[in-house]
């Protein structure tokens, strides 16, 4: 019932939109989850990353990294209220000082956690995983808040790593529904839509 206010206070602070958006990878969706201004929340930032670290604590990893940009506060809090070190994936690298396209202290053989807001193909994911997996870190367990099911998980365990999601998207459409909050009519659209179109990486 916990996860389920969650749905609630993503729904009601405008994090899942119905409408017409145009995703990284071009396609065209009638629902976006946009949990970028989960910063002017602090309060519901805390709570996801309580719930994620539930999850991500079982695994015991040595080092956790959010890809960036949107998955790098909700990494902050996990890392500074549960005293875990963080690193940092840059989008880009410099071109001067260190030039170091990963931030933050590591020893090779470490096991890192790595930390996205929203999965669609895993391509993002993956841009961030590369880098540490050529600096020696292990990569095996990702974690993630919305996992939209449209083929990103799987793609991303069929290359060995293990995917957990604190919410699918299925499972945020029949709480929405069964809330009134979506119509029947959407539900059918957005259930359609997820199976007809999946995307690849």
């Amino acid at each position: 019932m916990k996860m389920f206010g969650l749905i609630d206070d993503l729904y009601d602070i405008g994090s899942i939109k119905i409408g017409s958006y145009k995703l990284k990878c071009g396609l065209i969706t009638p629902f976006y989850i946009d949990l970028r201004h989960l910063i002017s929340y602090p309060k519901t930032l805390e709570k996801l990353a309580d719930a994620l670290w539930e999850k991500i604590s079982k695994t015991s990893p040595d080092r956790v990294c959010g890809v960036p940009y949107n998955a790098i506060a909700l990494t902050s809090i996990i890392c500074f209220k549960y005293n875990i070190p963080m690193l940092l994936k840059r989008k880009e690298k410099k071109d001067y000082g260190t030039k170091k396209m990963i931030e933050g202290l590591y020893h090779p053989r470490e096991k890192c956690a790595i930390v996205e807001d929203v999965i669609v193909s895993g391509q993002s994911v993956i841009e961030t995983i590369e880098p540490l997996e050529e600096l020696g870190l292990t990569i095996q367990d990702i974690f993630v808040i919305v996992d939209r099911e449209q083929g990103g998980s799987l793609a991303l365990e069929k290359l060995g790593y293990n995917v957990t999601s604190l919410f699918k998207i299925s499972e945020i459409f029949t709480h929405l529904k069964l809330r009134g909050k979506i119509s029947s009519h959407d539900f059918d659209q957005f259930k359609r839509f997820i199976e007809t179109h999946p995307v690849h990486f």
